[in-house]
């Protein structure tokens, strides 16, 4: 059997309320581009080479629909397939080949042992016309995932999707698949759901202007901008429409297999005693950032008080 391993986190698909309301959102304010349409769906592309970055789906309720990962060729679609069902992981779908409309391609559908749904695919369309916009996403960079029991989460990604220890504090698991400082993060919490999505920028100077873009159309930083311990990255973080968190990071610190040693809680707090925050500039993230990291918007929980859904879930551009 071939050995294999994902390679990066291709794109993130959720299910969304308003359709149109919440493409107007990434596309006018996130500044993503609409690259294809497929019955309840749209997919939206960032300037890198990937065919997309986000998939949008029309449900009732907010939802996430799957975290998608690239491999290099169909052999590794084929062995990480028969890998996850070894491991005891529900496939929902056999390798085969996908929709065009969605950027073709050869993979399968699985969930996480905790249910989180997934993808791996290969063979993709890549985008010739890459475009140059330091304030617009370049692809995704990390997705950020509350665990029930982390600690049985981490031998899954590392044993069957071939991802290595980066570091870890108190509260999170870092694991990267590629040269990126982490792809995936896994944060010790009461169950299952997506804490938030971030997005590269190519510089400090491009995030800064993406986030000026989203406070004039009426998006607070909830949370920024600052720079992470783990990591190094600088961040500015906005609750989107739908009660999601989305983050804006560059300057993620990229990774020497050759000298790496991953850190624990321990170094992270005598390096970084503010954690989150390795300047000191962004303050904590705010009440309705905790929440929503939670899942809490999502997921239709009770919110804290202070915190009101209505502030956040649906409101419209302008």
């Amino acid at each position: 059997m071939a050995i294999g391993k994902v390679t990066g986190v291709r794109s993130i698909e959720l299910g969304v309320r308003h359709l149109q309301q919440s493409a107007d959102f990434y596309t006018k304010v996130w500044a993503l581009e609409e690259v294809a349409a497929d019955g309840d769906g749209i997919h939206l592309r960032a300037t890198g080479g990937d065919h997309h970055v986000l998939t949008i789906r029309e449900r009732a309720k907010p939802s996430l629909l799957g975290v998608h990962f690239a491999a290099p060729d169909r052999a590794t679609v084929d062995a990480l397939c028969a890998k996850a069902k070894s491991y005891g992981v529900t496939v929902v779908s056999e390798p085969a080949p996908l929709p065009a409309a969605a950027g073709g391609g050869y993979g399968f559908r699985f969930a996480t042992p905790e249910g989180l749904p997934m993808s791996i695919s290969s063979d993709t369309l890549q985008h010739a016309d890459v475009a140059v916009d330091r304030s617009r996403p370049t692809k995704i960079s990390h997705v950020v995932l509350n665990s029930g029991n982390a600690a049985k989460q981490m031998p899954f990604f590392i044993d069957v999707l071939g991802f290595r220890h980066s570091d870890s504090t108190h509260y999170m698991d870092f694991l990267r698949c590629c040269s990126d400082h982490h792809s995936i993060a896994l944060v010790r919490a009461n169950g299952p759901s997506l804490n938030h999505v971030a997005y590269e920028l190519p510089n400090i100077d491009g995030l800064m202007r993406g986030s000026g873009r989203l406070k004039k159309n009426g998006f607070d930083i909830e949370w920024g901008v600052g720079r992470h311990g783990p990591g190094n990255n600088v961040f500015s973080y906005f609750i989107e429409p739908d009660g999601f968190v989305a983050e804006y990071t560059t300057e993620l610190d990229q990774i020497d297999e050759a000298t790496h040693v991953p850190q624990d809680a321990a170094y992270w707090d005598k390096m970084v005693p503010t954690r989150g925050d390795r300047w000191g500039t962004a303050g904590p993230p705010s009440n309705r950032m905790q929440f929503a990291m939670s899942g809490g918007f999502y997921l239709g929980e009770q919110p804290p008080e202070g915190v009101r859904c209505e502030d956040i879930i649906g409101r419209k551009l302008g």
